[in-house]
């Protein structure tokens, strides 16, 4: 996947002067070889940390090689001040875990106490004011201590990217698209940058992309692409142009950033100039980890990058869009599982999802605006979606938002898509979600969400809730999809 950062993992053992230094030295050890038999590839930091001295000198270690995400692990009480001090001169993302005692026999001459010291070190996070990652039961076994660290891994990955983030938006938001518009002090706040211009620089952009020698390459990768779904040949040049303009954009103007992504407009004008639509190219962008999210969709991008960071894997931006018809649901009842009809919605876009999440696809017109643009012609300057059904699996439908006074919100939840034929046009699946109507009702509705979701082509909700924790999502602003015995705070009773 490109356009995200590589993590580069160590750890460092911190251990307290009145324990034995051997102690927490033997427990790193044994994480290490459980991260070895995990495939988990991390740097072990050979400086000890006892006092601040020696945080000053893993600091050294950790800058000369590199290390971009810190694993501080209390092998046993550990010194609360060197410990946070490095976390806080690190600057990077840090977790904090520690060692579980081994045995009874251990306990009366090799007790470590790291449950106790986990309670100094976390209030010491707190006196430095520092955004750490502690997992939900942060102490354990050389086995369990290197699953927290595999976990870890995506967690540090989607912080990295969003310091290092831009996000080039393309025009206002379409005409009664005020969902698709909030404010963005709080990208700031993220350590995302974001660079505005108007629908006219894009068209700009696209002008002078005329003669790039990359052109007739992209358009050639692109038939290969579609195969038998390559409906119109002749478009494939200026697609291949926007795409090509999009790519070199990027690359000027990242300027101190590393990754980028788009909010673009894409309809009602842009079909008149650029006589095509731009969701074929949008999905091959996001194939690459470069989502670009239509109708201007600054958040819905950024949700976007943030699922793909999580999961390794290509992201998707969906209307949360229509019903599923009752004669469709008891058609395929056995399909559907143990689900219920109003566990089921239909996601829908007009062709953005790339292709290989996707049963199969093909470029076709985008049918709405044909009927506005070109009725009763054959389809000219509408065409350029990316059509099919999407893969049957696991999903996880997620958003980060700003509301109107900038205050950052999300919401997350697992659920898969169906093996059911959707009947319609589009790039579109029949998505499940358990207890949907009433996450629709309580969450999506009473909390004011827009109708664009970011989707993750795997259950990642874990990782996207301790990483929303980390860019400093207040806790109780994430909301998910309460289980059957669980009332919402606002829910009738009756």
């Amino acid at each position: 996947m490109q356009n995200i950062p590589s993590i580069k993992l160590g750890i460092v053992a911190v251990s307290r002067d009145c324990f034995p230094l051997s102690l927490s030295q033997q427990r790193k050890t044994n994480v290490l070889g459980e991260c070895r038999k995990a495939g988990i590839e991390i740097v072990d930091v050979p400086v000890m940390v006892e006092n601040e001295s020696d945080a000053i000198k893993a600091l050294e270690y950790v800058r000369e090689h590199k290390i971009n995400a810190l694993v501080l692990f209390l092998g046993n009480f550990g010194p609360e001040t060197p410990t946070t001090l490095l976390a806080q001169k690190f600057g990077g993302t840090v977790m904090l875990v520690a060692a579980a005692e081994e045995s009874t026999g251990s306990l009366a001459t090799g007790r470590g106490d790291a449950y106790c010291g986990m309670l100094n070190a976390s209030y010491s996070v707190g006196l430095r004011k520092l955004m750490v990652h502690i997992p939900e039961y942060p102490v354990g076994s050389p086995a369990e201590i290197a699953t927290m660290i595999g976990e870890f891994v995506p967690v540090a990955r989607v912080r990295l990217a969003l310091s290092k983030l831009k996000i080039f938006s393309f025009g206002p938001r379409p005409q009664d698209f005020l969902a698709c518009n909030a404010p963005i002090k709080p990208l700031y706040d993220l350590g995302v940058e974001i660079m505005e211009n108007s629908e006219l620089d894009l068209y700009d952009v696209y002008l002078e992309s005329k003669s790039d020698k990359n052109i007739d390459s992209i358009a050639k990768n692109m038939a290969q692409e579609l195969g038998a779904g390559n409906s119109y040949p002749d478009l494939l040049r200026k697609l291949g142009q926007f795409e090509a303009a999009l790519l070199g954009f990027m690359e000027k103007n990242l300027g101190a950033s590393e990754y980028g992504i788009f909010a673009n407009k894409c309809w009602p004008s842009f079909e008149k100039y650029f006589e095509f639509v731009p969701c074929y190219v949008n999905s091959r962008l996001a194939a690459r980890g470069i989502p670009v999210a239509c109708e201007v969709d600054i958040y819905g991008a950024l949700s976007e990058y943030i699922a793909v960071c999580a999961t390794e894997k290509p992201a998707t931006l969906l209307d949360i869009n229509n019903s599923v018809p009752t004669d469709m649901y008891e058609r395929n009842k056995a399909k559907a599982g143990g689900y219920r009809l109003n566990d089921l919605f239909m996601g829908f876009h007009c062709g953005n999802t790339p292709s290989e999440c996707l049963c199969e696809c093909s470029m076709k017109y985008q049918y709405i605006m044909h009927s506005l643009m070109e009725p009763g012609q054959e389809p000219n300057i509408t065409r350029g979606t990316l059509e099919g059904r999407i893969r049957p699996g696991e999903v996880t439908v997620f958003r980060l938002q700003s509301t109107a006074d900038a205050e950052l919100k999300a919401y997350i939840a697992e659920g898969e898509v169906l093996d059911i034929e959707p009947c319609t046009f589009g790039g579109i699946g029949v998505i499940a979600v358990k207890e949907m109507a009433r996450f629709y009702r309580h969450v999506l509705i009473q909390q004011r969400f827009p109708h664009h979701s970011a989707i993750a082509f795997r259950h990642a909700g874990k990782t996207l809730y301790d990483a929303l924790k980390m860019l400093g999502v207040c806790p109780e602003r994430i909301f998910h999809n309460q289980s059957a015995g669980q009332r919402y705070p606002q829910e009738n009773p009756f």
